[in-house]
């Protein structure tokens, strides 16, 4: 079971990273080698804080960590906790007999969350950018990160994703005008953020092992949108069914801040919206229209249709922060994705192999969509597919069994259970049995990623693209299929 988020502000963290600083105690992060962690362990290190951790196995992250300064541990244990440790940071994905966490308790150490914590070292910037939506918030994240390195402002970045021209998943800047942010909804963690610019992109059910339905979601989002304080910006999608009325009752609670909207449909009520939308080589191109004026057009280089979604809110996003729209425009011009966001890899028999990190149906449906529009005339979109969560599997069953139609084949392998058991008798065998009902053949169960990958190199042709996907370690069948 995972553990709760805290809730103590901002006053209080700060208060013990003072105490810390001032008998030189050390910070401890546990799961240190998330991606969201590892940044906040760095930003606390070049905040001259002595800084450590702990996580299960040594990766290139946390070697980046130790070459950042950071002591990094391997494995979990009470002992790793130093004796001058003044402040504990977890990740809610550890369990409560996490061995260090029960350490601090006992000791008497200040625990607080990953989002907690993040949320306090926000406060000292002044535009603090947090992007949030079921779907679609990393890549969103990193277009509002090429819009601000191309405006030239220093930003502080923390995404959920690695973008290339930022060199990972972090940038920390000197500048303490701009925080951007990544705001995951997960057991509401977002709701210890405090954004002067929120940004709602998109909702829908999800994380069904603690929303348990659109209600509970929709009250999230509008809790979030009313964060933003009386100078704050509330960037709302108004082609999404729930986030306009999240922001309804946000309105009706008192949000004193601005509301502004965005349409990918072109609704001529939105703030932002896009007009002349279209599809050149695969790519997504349409024109800007901001406040009622033509601001110019923008040709993506990421494929997708949806990707106009999120062009649109990072450009109303840098907009309110004051970034000029000559830096808007040639921030989207040059956004080239984020990791594992349909992120090319190689080719393997002539058939390009992209990796992507959806896993509800809506990403898959919209990403494998955007993915047959690159395909060659005549040529096949191969998915190889992990589903991610037993719940989520359960609850979303009857969308996965269309969230393929564009692929010609697709190769699933074992549910990832990440934190659970199966007590819902779903599995990607069944799944698959269940899409052959209605096309015969398309669907295949693979036991391992060495069979997953071999059933790749086995179907892929010259001109064919491959999709790998999913949010768990379906990254193996990626590995083996370019190992020398």
């Amino acid at each position: 079971m995972s553990t709760p988020n805290t809730h103590e502000g901002p006053a209080r963290i700060l208060s013990c990273l003072k105490a810390c600083a001032d008998c030189r105690g050390s910070v401890f992060f546990i799961g240190v080698g998330g991606v969201m962690m590892s940044s906040l362990a760095l930003l606390t290190a070049r905040a001259g804080h002595p800084v450590c951790g702990s996580d299960r196995a040594r990766t290139a992250v946390t070697d980046a960590l130790t070459e950042g300064g950071v002591t990094v541990l391997y494995g979990h244990a009470a002992e790793n906790i130093p004796e001058n440790c003044g402040l504990v940071v977890y990740t809610v994905a550890i369990s409560e007999d996490n061995p260090e966490y029960v350490e601090a308790l006992g000791r008497g150490i200040p625990c607080v969350s990953r989002a907690d914590y993040l949320g306090a070292l926000m406060t000292g910037y002044i535009h603090r950018v947090g992007v949030a939506g079921m779907h679609g918030k990393s890549t969103c994240t990193s277009m509002c990160a090429q819009i601000l390195m191309d405006a030239a402002v220093d930003p502080t970045i923390l995404s959920g994703a690695a973008y290339a021209p930022m060199g990972g998943a972090y940038r920390l800047g000197d500048s303490k005008e701009h925080f951007l942010f990544e705001a995951c909804e997960y057991m509401d963690s977002f709701l210890d953020f405090h954004p002067t610019v929120a940004v709602l992109l998109g909702a829908e059910l999800e994380h069904v092992d603690y929303f348990k339905d659109m209600e509970q979601i929709t009250e999230s989002f509008a809790r979030y949108a009313s964060l933003t304080g009386p100078k704050g910006v509330t960037v709302v999608n108004l082609d999404d069914d729930s986030i306009p009325e999240s922001a309804r009752r946000a309105l009706e609670r008192g949000l004193t801040g601005r509301l502004v909207t965005f349409s990918a449909k072109g609704d001529p009520a939105a703030d932002f919206r896009a007009e002349e939308v279209r599809m050149e080589e695969g790519l997504p191109c349409f024109t800007l229209i901001a406040r009622g004026e033509t601001r110019g057009e923008v040709r993506m280089a990421v494929p997708g249709r949806h990707q106009v979604i999120n062009a649109l809110a990072a450009a109303a996003a840098m907009d309110a922060c004051g970034i000029p729209m000559e830096a808007i425009l040639s921030g989207l011009s040059h956004y080239v994705g984020a990791g594992r966001r349909m992120e090319y890899k190689g080719d393997v028999n002539g058939a390009r192999v992209y990796d992507d990190y959806g896993h509800h149906p809506t990403e898959v449906r919209a990403t494998l969509e955007g993915a047959k529009a690159l395909c060659r005339e005549g040529c096949r979109l191969i998915c190889v597919f992990q589903p991610h969560t037993y719940s989520r599997t359960a609850a979303l069953y009857a969308d996965f069994l269309t969230a393929f139609d564009a692929a010609d084949r697709v190769l699933f392998m074992d549910i990832y259970a990440a934190r659970e058991d199966n007590i819902y008798g779903v599995s990607s065998a069944g799944l698959a049995a269940d899409i052959n009902q209605a096309r015969p053949d398309k669907a295949v169960y693979c036991a391992t990623p060495h069979e997953a990958a071999e059933a790749v190199r086995s179907l892929a042709k010259e001109g064919d693209t491959v999709v790998i996907m999913g949010a768990g370690d379906v990254i193996k069948v990626t590995a083996r299929l370019f190992e020398h």
